[in-house]
């Protein structure tokens, strides 16, 4: 069973749809056993469908803070995950001084999605949650937690 960090930072790049669906799932699946915490690039504000399609699956997003990486009140972490170029290369810079891994997700961003039809749009946040969810449960499986 692989030993799972302590403390993990999801980024993306504006800390609105992907970053917060990776920290949402990671803080159900495995509740105050990891710290996890998620940061953009750039400013930006939770995606009012992101909110929703997490909202279908139980995890409340609707009090999600977006933040900057300059924003973060911790920078300890063991693992940071990006989930775009952007932030990918904004945690390289940042981490070369840390000990800390880096692994990249490169995770579509449904915001792109040009349609004015919310069921299509939905769609695609929902195709990134799940593909988030199912990324997170392999990466961390809850079995790989003791009790003892």
């Amino acid at each position: 069973m692989p030993d799972l960090p302590s403390a993990v930072l999801f980024s993306c790049t504006m800390n609105s749809i992907r970053s917060p669906m990776a920290e949402g799932i990671l803080k159900f699946l495995h509740g105050h056993r990891i710290y996890v915490d998620s940061a953009g690039v750039r400013e930006g504000h939770i995606d009012g469908f992101t909110i929703a399609v997490m909202d279908e699956i139980g995890i409340d997003m609707s009090k999600h803070k977006s933040k900057t990486f300059d924003e973060l009140e911790d920078d300890f972490f063991d693992l940071v995950i990006t989930l775009s170029p952007e932030a990918q290369h904004k945690a390289m810079e940042l981490t070369r001084i840390m000990a800390c891994d880096v692994e990249f997700w490169n995770t579509f961003d449904p915001s792109i999605i040009e349609t004015e039809n919310r069921d299509e749009k939905l769609q695609a946040y929902r195709m990134v949650r799940d593909n988030l969810m199912e990324r997170i449960k392999e990466r961390f499986p809850v079995h790989a937690v003791s009790d003892t």
